[in-house]
């Protein structure tokens, strides 16, 4: 249970800014570190500037147990004790903080820049660095093994086909891995800071394409905290059609994760299958909004498109005929000995390393956990209509495929539902003015896992700070930590079956 002097809020809660505690420094300190040791995780941790040059810390940690949130802030103003060596999970919102606010967290094990970019804060440098010297992509210190037959293999950042950059370097010995370094960044797009001042025009097609995999989790998690900032209640029926559309989305995905598993492996059945079924899925979407990712479908206030009879009905109709096709080519997996000699024991990720790295997501629930907004911490339809949280133990790539085909099957019940049970009425209220001097947290559970947005108004009710945090925040390490004692050759399949977004990490 979380105490002391912090605001506990639930999911879409709004405070005023004036409420939220701001404690010393050392209080802020003990009870992150206090609620951590609770079994509570950092859902967000950032930073924004204050008065007189400093810098205000804002901490977000999420309680699965007791779905509460609770918010603490501090200011400080060039450095810390760093929160890392007590709090792993702490290490990139703190490597992230030093690079964006030119705070040093003292005593981090591996401080270093994320995404390459000056400091905010002008004047202010983590690594004392000029104005004048040139930060580029990519350019930093990397760990280095040495001893005999020791070598580095360095992956990316470009990439074959159309995957987005990132680099990957390998500590190997023969054709063990010791050691992965991932090192992102390299197309960061500043979406966080051309937020402030909405909302406006430009607001929605940012937050639909910061990670265009996940359009429909990340502006549904907008919107609701902009309807909990303006009090809009939104109509049943829009709830309905907005968790049928994030369905869809994790179907798309999970599906297509599952066909380039096995495409990996070389397991041509379930990935020529998997690669079309995925279009079927995303083609429903369309069905929907016009749109296959989603674009144009989801807006404060509730949605913009309705399902008429016939469409109603062309959903389905469809939906059945993509449930039997998934369901033949995916027990193709399961069927066949090879492919699960390959997936078992590949990349682990025990339950202890993911509670002290703090995944979320499908890898969370892979390594025994039950991490789930959707339980947890409930919006909109899922407050009445749940879907049971899938999980498997032993933190493998097959844990991770298994997971999604659990998520597989129990979304496309819980889509049949919804279509069955769809309320009457409006799709869409009327937003109002946002609170001002307020904020808000608000919690969705995308497809890769927990969505936290963050949104903090000023007096004229416009946004003064918004911070994201997509999934893939969290879980990058645990990719780099599935690797260690693994052969290099299991790197294809492991970095698959995480499937981090690049784009959705370098905001």
């Amino acid at each position: 249970m979380m105490t002391g002097a912090s605001s506990l809020l639930r999911n879409g809660d709004v405070v005023a800014s004036a409420e939220i505690p701001c404690v010393s420094l050392a209080d802020f300190r003990e009870q992150v570190l206090q609620a951590c040791e609770g079994g509570a995780r950092i859902a967000t941790l950032f930073g924004r500037l204050a008065d007189a040059g400093r810098v205000r810390l804002f901490a977000v940690l999420a309680n699965d147990a007791e779905g509460q949130l609770a918010l603490w802030s501090t200011e400080v103003v060039d450095g810390y004790p760093a929160l890392t060596p007590a709090c792993i999970q702490a290490h990139w919102f703190e490597r992230e903080i030093a690079e964006q606010w030119g705070i040093r967290p003292e005593g981090h094990p591996w401080l270093k820049p994320i995404r390459f970019h000056r400091s905010y804060r002008e004047g202010h440098d983590a690594w004392g660095r000029s104005a004048e010297t040139p930060i580029q992509p990519g350019v930093t210190d990397f760990f280095k093994m040495t001893g005999d037959e020791v070598h580095e293999v360095a992956v990316g950042p470009v990439h074959a086909g159309i995957i987005e950059p990132g680099h990957f370097r390998f500590q190997c010995h023969g054709e063990h891995v010791y050691h992965l370094e991932i090192s992102l960044g390299y197309q960061h797009r500043g979406v966080e800071r051309a937020l402030v001042g909405g909302p406006n025009k430009r607001t929605i097609p940012y937050l639909e394409t910061l990670a265009g995999d996940t359009t429909i989790g990340h502006a549904l998690a907008y919107c609701e905290a902009i309807e909990a900032l303006a009090g809009c209640q939104v109509p049943a029926r829009a709830q309905a059609l907005r968790a049928i559309a994030l369905e869809l989305e994790r179907l798309a995905n999970h599906t297509g994760d599952l066909g380039a598993l096995a495409n990996d492996i070389g397991y041509l059945p379930t990935a020529s299958y998997c690669g079309r079924i995925r279009g079927d899925f995303l083609n429903l979407t369309a069905l929907i909004c016009g749109n296959r990712f989603g674009r144009g479908l989801i807006r404060p206030g509730g949605v913009l498109f309705d399902l008429d009879e016939a469409r109603h009905k062309q959903l389905e109709e469809r939906l059945a005929e993509a449930h039997k096709d998934v369901t033949n080519a995916v027990e193709l997996l399961w069927d066949t000995s090879s492919v699960r000699a390959r997936f078992e024991n590949a990349g682990p990720v025990s339950r202890e390393m993911a509670v002290e790295l703090g995944l979320v997501g499908v890898v969370a629930r892979a390594s025994g956990l039950g991490h789930d907004v959707r339980s947890q911490f409930p919006s909109g339809i899922y407050r009445f209509a749940q879907i049971p949280v899938s999980s498997y133990h032993t933190g493998s790539v097959f844990a991770r495929a298994y997971v999604r085909w659990m998520e597989i099957q129990r979304s496309i019940a819980f889509v049949f539902d919804q279509l069955k049970a769809l309320p009457d009425g409006p799709v869409r209220s009327e937003v109002g003015a946002l609170a001002a001097d307020s904020a808000v947290v608000s919690l969705t559970e995308g497809w890769r896992g927990e969505i936290c947005h963050t949104a903090l108004t000023d007096a004229h009710g416009r946004l003064a700070h918004y911070k994201i945090v997509d999934p893939s925040f969290h879980n990058w390490m645990g990719l780099a930590l599935a690797l260690r004692n693994q052969q290099i050759s299991d790197f294809p399949l492991c970095n698959k079956s995480f499937n981090l977004s690049y784009c959705g990490h370098d905001l």
